[in-house]
């Protein structure tokens, strides 16, 4: 089979197509043939060193994916040989609380990831995807969806009348938005761009903010508000955007910290404010198995679509790495098998 290895160092260069031989499935494992994975921040990070920039064995990355259960090892029940199935981000992490020990048994790294042609997971790490969903989309849910399903359904409880920011447009910021208007709330996108501002208003954003043109941007979320600070913000900028999304929040409002975008280190943070604002900081860290489930009977409930900037064949997998290094898609990018 062919397997992309990050091998010999970091960075895309490192990033190597091997020929391995098919995994077979122990007990309670599943053998899956890969039909599509898309692309994270993270991805990049791991590629490029930032999270574990000692680790020096092989390593296939990617961490979300979508196949066909194609063998079962012994004992393994819970899935039908041809069912189409996603591995949930955190493998040990299937409901409750997580804990310290989860953090070893995430794809992509440490474990192995996804971007493979066959690949052997334990069946608890595994959820069946919606039917109405191609595998393109379908792959697009482990991460991007769970963070903000987590962050504004589980977490931030949104309701109806509730407004949320989401900023920028990519798959964390674009799932954030659909979920936010299917339970009623007024969202606010921010981006650099006019042009993705647009693309978001069509998807059903009331409000966008170009931060370049209006780099207090919270201001423009009072406007918005009169004067009352959003409900939610789900910041995924983190160094440059968190004092910001204090400024924009109302009291007793929830800011969820997905990502570090503009790095990990929030300079010149006051305390102040957020006693003022009694604000609730809530990192999130994508979710569990159980909240994976809760979030595809939704999906299939309302037939949400996830967004797709671009989808490249396997052969091209470099270009999709590079692509989403660039930070510039709309949605998720995608890699069909």
């Amino acid at each position: 089979m062919k397997a992309y290895v990050l091998r010999g160092g970091f960075g895309l260069d490192h990033v190597q197509e091997e020929d391995r031989p098919i995994p077979s499935p122990g007990p309670g494992e599943v053998l899956i043939r890969m039909k599509a994975v898309s692309l994270n921040a993270r991805d990049i990070g791991v590629i490029e060193g930032f999270y574990e920039p000692n680790r020096t064995e092989p390593l296939i990355p990617i961490s979300d994916g979508v196949g066909e259960i194609i063998a079962r090892g012994e004992h393994a029940s819970k899935f039908n040989v041809g069912e189409r199935v996603s591995a949930i981000f955190t493998q040990s992490w299937t409901t409750g609380e997580p804990t310290q020990e989860n953090w070893v048994s995430t794809l992509g790294s440490p474990l192995d990831g996804l971007l493979a042609e066959y690949v052997v997971l334990p069946e608890q790490g595994l959820v069946r995807v919606p039917e109405h969903l191609t595998d393109e989309e379908a792959s697009t849910l482990p991460c991007a969806a769970v963070t903000a399903w987590q962050a504004l359904i589980e977490e931030g409880k949104i309701k109806a009348g509730d407004t949320a920011v989401v900023q920028g447009t990519g798959g964390v910021s674009l799932f954030a938005l659909q979920f936010a208007k299917l339970y009623g709330a007024r969202v606010i996108v921010t981006s650099s761009s006019d042009e993705k501002l647009e693309r978001a208003k069509a998807l059903g954003a009331d409000y966008g903010i170009n931060y370049r043109t209006n780099p207090d941007w919270e201001q423009a979320v009072l406007a918005c508000t009169d004067g009352r600070g959003a409900d939610h913000i789900v910041d995924l900028g983190g160094r440059a955007t968190l004092n910001h999304s204090l400024a924009a929040l109302k009291v007793g409002g929830q800011i969820s910290i997905v990502g570090l975008l503009s790095g990990a280190v929030v300079e010149g943070f006051n305390v102040v404010p957020a006693i003022i604002r009694k604000a609730k900081l809530q990192a999130i860290n994508v979710g569990s198995r159980e909240m994976f489930e809760r979030m595809n009977l939704v999906i299939e409930q309302h037939l949400l679509r996830p967004v797709i900037d671009r989808t490249f064949p396997l052969a091209q997998a470099h270009n999709a790495l590079r692509y989403m290094a660039q930070g510039s898609a709309f949605g998720k990018v995608t890699i069909v098998f």
